[in-house]
């Protein structure tokens, strides 16, 4: 390194550096050919050199940059420029070993053959710029006029095809083919009178026929630069067919540039903007809307000014891949700290739930009042999001479903969304709402209809529950069969009009990739925000209740337990306690720990002691309960099914015998004696509202018949 430097040093005091690799100039060329010539003459003359010989050199100079020049294709102006250099540096070198290279008329002369050689070089160097810009200018030319001609002809073939369809005469201003090759858009003038761009678009289907568009590439129309003209999007190929994989480009992202949740048909990203929308996406089963969730958690993920939190009443089938890798323990980061889970709470009992939006309720009321010197200094009413003060989104599965229910429980749930959506749009609260069908009943409420601006169809091929009119009122020309492909569908934001998009499919290494990439993005709540949403927010993680979570060691010992059936119940099952230094707690513990140092989370409660009564004698032994089902909620309905013997219960009576400690919903035991039935823990007996349901221990062989 000091050689160097010192080499450097050396070379810099020694003045400048001639690069002699580089080619010569006008000037440069005149005086490297003229101080040839003298010192050529000079010796020639003083060595009494044959001056025929200084000619032959320079005709063979002029043959030779001749035929490299031919080689190359020069000008014949350059060619000739060349060609004479080289004659007059010879003709002047052998006049001049012939009469004297030093005498003033030798030297005035080579001096003036000099400049007549740079001259010429200069100009010749002038005109083969200008030759070589003219012939690419040409080629630009004719490629405009190929590129033109196309860009005519489809433009006089639209021209004439919307006269026939649609019975209006427009004028085409331009055609724009698509970057991605996968269509092309005709920007046309709409003529005098009162046509407008949605006549064009109600005949969507129409146009597409008669283009002898290939299936599921469609023309739509959509509203111009003013209000008479129309961009009409052309797609010649099918990319709603292909699958295409989440972009392995998990960079961050922001509420504020829009997160991407999916691509439309020319192959480009489509953004949701959330920072005041909210969303809606419905989409029957089978069409790949829980994928299209795992897709947005993902881009929520990636985003540094968003905290997400879940609620999915169904076991919280939609969170737990991105909560199960980092709990437990199975994700490993590169710099050794803890990984977070890729979502900020998890809620899949009825109870976290609630206890999740009652949070959201007070952090939006805390963020109303706390903030308000923030607020002012930004003279705005939009609280100033940014991973100081993140965004949380709320993403509800099957949301929408809640909001209709008929059960009373149920709709408290559902009554406390729209509290959420109501009042927190300011404070950087949205909601994400999914639903099975886009029916009258899930887009009934006035509330998300006015505030759920995004919207996504899946539809899958589906036509039951797709009412498209009413998922995207004023949008004409959509059909389902235009998206049968699974994850295909239509979406709507303020920024975009409904149309075909696709939701790319993430597999599940790639949530754990991105739970790894992501985890030290996550922002932290913000102190005001936190202080509001107190323990039940800063102990989400504890061992009680992540519980549910995680698979239970202990397997179903119904017919190898010790306990034997009689008259009375026995429910020392439900009531004991997880074997302590478990390894399951242990990891548990050292992951909260971690996450404790990190990032500043509350400590874990001490564990409550609880008394476990003996069973009675000849009771009921449920221990086989222990580890079979999810929650204490779950575990107590089939001990309620357990308990009623022979003659079964209902879902009624089981969730009013929980409501009491649990507040279970009938739609929830509902579900669970559905899964029951199908894995032969129950049997139903009987139908319709005289049904009921008999544990396997108490069912008969042959179910009477009603």
């Amino acid at each position: 390194m000091a050689t160097t430097t010192t080499a450097a040093k050396k070379q810099a005091s020694s003045g400048p550096v001639l690069d002699w690799s580089a080619g010569h100039g006008p000037v440069t060329g005149a005086l490297s050919a003229t101080t040839g010539a003298f010192a050529v003459a000079t010796t020639g003359a003083a060595t009494h050199m044959p001056p025929g010989w200084a000619l032959a050199v320079g005709a063979a100079g002029a043959l030779g940059h001749t035929v490299i020049g031919l080689r190359v294709r020069n000008a014949g102006r350059t060619l000739a420029t060349h060609a004479a250099s080289w004659l007059v540096g010879a003709g002047w070198t052998t006049w001049a070993m012939t009469h004297g290279p030093l005498t003033w008329a030798a030297l005035g002369s080579l001096a003036t053959v000099g400049v007549g050689i740079g001259a010429a070089a200069r100009s010749a160097a002038l005109f083969e710029e200008a030759r070589e810009e003219e012939a690419t200018a040409a080629e630009q030319r004719a490629i405009a006029r190929e590129l033109s001609a196309e860009r005519r002809a489809i433009a006089a073939e639209w021209i004439d095809r919307i006269q026939r369809v649609c019975s209006i005469s427009v004028r085409v201003v331009g055609v724009e083919q698509w970057a991605t090759g996968a269509g092309y858009s005709i920007d046309a003038e709409l003529p005098p009178g009162g046509a407008t761009w949605n006549k064009i678009a109600a005949e969507s289907a129409r146009l597409s026929a008669d283009a002898r568009l290939p299936h599921g590439c469609t023309a739509t129309a959509s509203p111009g630069i003013h209000q008479g003209r129309v961009i009409i999007d052309v797609t010649t190929v099918n990319v709603l067919e292909q699958e295409r994989t989440y972009p392995a480009d998990y960079g961050p992202l922001s509420v504020h540039t829009g997160i991407p949740w999916g691509y439309r048909t020319n192959a480009e990203q489509i953004l949701a903007y959330l920072r005041e929308q909210c969303a809606l996406i419905v989409g029957p089963t089978g069409s790949g809307k829980t994928n299209m969730v795992h897709s947005i958690l993902a881009g929520f993920a990636r985003a540094d000014d968003i905290l997400t939190w879940v609620i999915d009443l169904n076991a919280g089938s939609a969170g737990l891949p991105w909560v199960l890798p980092a709990l437990n323990g199975e994700i490993n980061a590169p710099d050794g700290k803890a990984v977070r889970p890729g979502i900020d709470w998890l809620a899949g009992t009825y109870d976290e739930a609630m206890t999740m939006l009652d949070t959201a309720v007070k952090v939006a009321k805390q963020r109303k009042m706390g903030y308000q010197d923030v607020l002012a200094r930004a003279n705005t009413d939009l609280l100033p999001i940014s991973a100081k003060i993140p965004q949380i989104m709320l993403v509800i599965d099957e949301g929408a479903e809640i909001l209709a229910s008929p059960d009373r429980q149920v709709r408290k749930l559902g009554e406390k969304i729209l509290e959420v959506i109501r009042i927190a749009r300011a404070m950087g609260i949205r909601t994400v709402l999914t639903a099975l069908g886009a029916t009258g009943s899930v887009l009934s409420n006035l509330m998300i209809r006015r505030e759920a601006k995004v919207r996504v169809a899946l539809t899958g091929g589906e036509t039951e529950g797709m009412d498209l009119s009413k998922m995207f009122p004023g949008s004409r020309g959509l059909r389902v069969e235009q998206a049968p492909h699974k994850g295909a569908g239509f979406m709507g934001t303020p920024e975009s009009p409904a149309a075909l998009f696709k939701a790319w499919r993430i597999l599940p290494n790639q949530i754990r990739e991105i739970i790894a990439a992501t985890s030290d993005r996550h922002p932290v709540l913000d102190d005001i925000s936190a202080k509001a949403a107190g323990p039940a927010y800063a102990r989400r993680w504890d061992t009680e209740r992540t519980a549910w979570m995680r698979e239970q060691a202990a397997t179903a010992t119904t017919s190898t337990g010790t306990g034997t059936v009689g008259t009375g119940l026995r429910l020392s099952a439900l009531s004991a306690k997880e074997a302590p230094g478990s390894p399951e707690d242990e990891m548990l513990r050292r992951f909260r720990e971690q996450i404790d140092a990190e990032f500043g989370t509350a400590p874990e409660p001490p564990a409550p002691e609880r008394s476990v009564k003996p069973p009675a004698a000849g009771g009921l032994d449920l221990s086989a309960l222990r580890g079979e089902q999810d929650s204490p909620a779950q575990q107590a309905a089939l001990a309620l099914l357990l308990a009623a013997g022979p003659q079964g219960t209902g879902a009624s009576a089981i969730a009013r015998g929980l409501s009491a400690e649990h507040g279970t919903s009938r739609q929830t035991v509902v579900g669970w004696l559905r899964d029951w039935v199908k894995d032969g823990t129950a049997v139903r007996i009987g139908e319709g509202t005289k049904a009921r349901y008999v544990h396997r221990q108490h069912a008969p062989e042959q179910p009477p018949e009603d």
